[in-house]
């Protein structure tokens, strides 16, 4: 700041030293005013340049506090973007990852159900065609049960005339046993339906109760085989309707002698009752039937 500058004029002479004094006074009072507010300008520099020196050094401060909060606040703000960016390239990846097996999924799907449709149509056309098939056959079987059930009517009408029959037959078989002779054996005790003719040993056959061979022997040397025993002829008489055999069964040789006709020649075979009848007696012949049982005793 400059100094105050005082212009000085001396004193018209023509003035009293009063004046003079009272001018000099002021003049005196103007410089020390001046000088004091010097001093005070001189004082408010310094505080202004001392306080100019601490703001700029709070100022440099700040500015190196903003400086360095900048850097790090910027060396952040990159890593946080550096980190977004990894992350978004990592999302980006993912998500064509995730894209990609959505897709390879969703056509792994989309040929699975093709083929199950594919399926559950054949099976759907296999049904169908096994429903037809059913259909036909039910209907065939429908036709087939209305002929069984009229081929059931007459197998009926069939078992009744056979059951008409059968009553019948069972009426005539037990008049004809009731026409058979029952006759006693040759070994006592033991009596025996006896044929005297074909006819009658067809109703004996028919009763079912034992087994009949029919024979005719011829007076010979030799035995002659019957079922499962040796018979031989010795001799006949016609006229008296006798005649002699020998039986040979269980390799015993047993001689039936004088017998007649009709008469039931008794033996044992393996504890079995069998028996021979003879119906008829010629010269040097007979014939007749041996009746075994239809189980064997062991």
């Amino acid at each position: 700041m400059s100094s105050p500058q005082m212009n000085y004029q001396a004193p018209p002479p023509n003035k009293s030293n009063t004046m003079t004094i009272v001018a000099v006074a002021a003049i005196a009072a103007s410089v020390l005013a001046n000088i004091v507010l010097l001093v005070q300008v001189n004082g408010l520099k310094d505080d202004y340049l001392h306080s100019k020196e601490l703001l700029q050094g709070e100022i440099d401060t700040l500015k190196e506090n903003s400086t360095a909060m900048t850097a790090a606040q910027r060396k952040h703000l990159d890593d946080l973007k550096d980190d977004l960016d990894t992350r978004s390239r990592q999302l980006s990846a993912q998500a064509n990852q995730a894209k990609k097996e959505a897709v390879s999924y969703a056509d792994a799907k989309s040929q699975q159900l093709e083929s199950e449709q594919q399926k559950a149509n054949q099976q759907i056309n296999q049904v169908s065609s096994a429903v037809s098939d059913v259909s036909k056959k039910a209907d065939t079987a429908n036709a087939k049960i209305a002929d069984v059930n009229n081929d059931v009517s007459g197998v009926k009408q069939d078992l009744n005339s056979t059951k008409t029959s059968l009553d019948q037959t069972k009426t005539d078989l037990n008049n004809n046993i009731a026409a058979l002779k029952k006759v006693q054996g040759d070994l006592g005790g033991t009596n025996s339906l006896v044929a005297t003719n074909g006819k009658e040993l067809e109703e004996l056959k028919k009763l079912g109760q034992r087994n009949f061979i029919e024979f005719t022997l011829k007076k010979q040397k030799d035995m002659s085989k019957v079922g499962n025993i040796s018979l031989k002829l010795d001799k006949t008489d016609p006229k008296k309707n006798k005649f002699t055999i020998n039986v040979m069964a269980d390799d015993k040789l047993t001689e039936k002698k004088d017998r007649n006709i009709n008469e039931p020649l008794q033996f044992y075979v393996s504890k079995s009752l069998y028996e021979i009848v003879i119906n008829s007696v010629g010269k040097d012949t007979v014939s007749g039937y041996l009746s075994t049982p239809k189980y064997e005793s062991r």
